[in-house]
């Protein structure tokens, strides 16, 4: 009984316990390593923009590295589509990234011009000129403009000088100057007229306007 009392109290001076978990043989610091790792790679996956699953009924997250569409070539493609308003929307938003470019000074004026505002269509298309004094396609639609304007004398200046910046190239244009001269010979029998005029769409995305019969 001795033996037995004295072998209990040395057991219970040792509890299970305090002995090294049979688990902990298992952690050891190269399994450590590689479970810490994973981790790593799955938080950095989370951050980043992943593929909508077609089946999943989360929203995907955003790209934040796709870059957004330019405003000047928007304005474009809504200019061919005859959405002046838009498109003025599109310029306004493009002058805002790249500063009141000729291009976007002139995109401008065009877009008022097929909205009707004639008053703002001059304001930016002149500005356009000023800018780009060398540019043909921004003087060929203040021409037009100014003829839309009963402006014969002038359209015919600018009209002019776009021709020679064209090196008479554009049938557009040309055509334009011929307008211009025909108006400019019978002012006196056509003033008040409207002039009919279409866009047409040249190198860059940029728009020529050119007056119709």
């Amino acid at each position: 009984m001795d033996k037995i009392g004295s072998h209990v109290t040395i057991d219970a001076l040792h509890p299970p316990s305090l002995h090294p978990p049979t688990w902990r043989k298992f952690w050891s610091a190269p399994l450590r390593k590689a479970l810490f790792a994973c981790a790593a790679c799955a938080v950095m996956v989370s951050c980043g923009a992943t593929t909508p699953d077609p089946g999943s009924p989360w929203a995907p997250g955003v790209d934040h590295k796709k870059q957004a569409e330019d405003g000047l070539e928007v304005g474009h493609r809504l200019m061919a589509a005859h959405q002046y308003e838009l498109a003025l929307d599109a310029f306004t938003r493009a002058a805002l990234e790249h500063g009141l470019t000729g291009e976007i000074l002139s995109s401008m004026g065009t877009a008022n011009l097929g909205l009707g505002r004639l008053g703002q269509a001059e304001t930016l298309l002149r500005r356009a000129v000023e800018a780009e004094p060398d540019w043909p396609e921004a003087m060929n639609n203040l021409g037009v403009l100014l003829l839309e304007q009963g402006k014969y004398a002038e359209a015919e200046q600018v009209l002019r000088r776009a021709y020679a910046l064209d090196n008479g190239q554009s049938d557009p244009i040309r055509e334009n100057l011929r307008l211009a001269l025909a108006k400019l010979e019978k002012s006196a029998n056509n003033a008040g007229q409207n002039q009919d005029y279409e866009l047409v769409q040249r190198g860059g995305g940029n728009f020529l306007i050119r007056t119709t019969p």
